[in-house]
């Protein structure tokens, strides 16, 4: 299956620039180890010491947030945006 991964701008560096990647994958975690395997560096920004996802990063197939979903479980299907969101704060 491939999805098409949209990076966002704090972690283009790590694409080369890149702001989308197509990928393989059936599911978000096999999606983000496909993209460290093919951009290293770019999953422990994405992941932490035990393999989630850190609190700071949203990731969504489609329209659907993956943490309301089945996390690094939630399937990928051919053709599927997998969009990540950096959170933002402030106040």
């Amino acid at each position: 299956m491939t999805a098409t991964v949209r990076i966002p701008t704090p972690l283009r560096t790590a694409t080369g620039g890149a702001s989308t990647v197509d990928l393989d994958g059936a599911t978000v975690g096999e999606v983000l180890r496909q993209l460290d395997a093919a951009h290293p560096g770019i999953g422990e920004r994405l992941l932490d010491d035990s393999g989630q996802l850190r609190r700071f990063v949203n990731v969504f197939v489609d329209d659907e947030d993956v943490r309301f979903a089945d996390g690094l479980d939630t399937p990928v299907r051919d053709g599927a945006t997998v969009s990540i969101i950096p959170a933002v704060a402030g106040g």
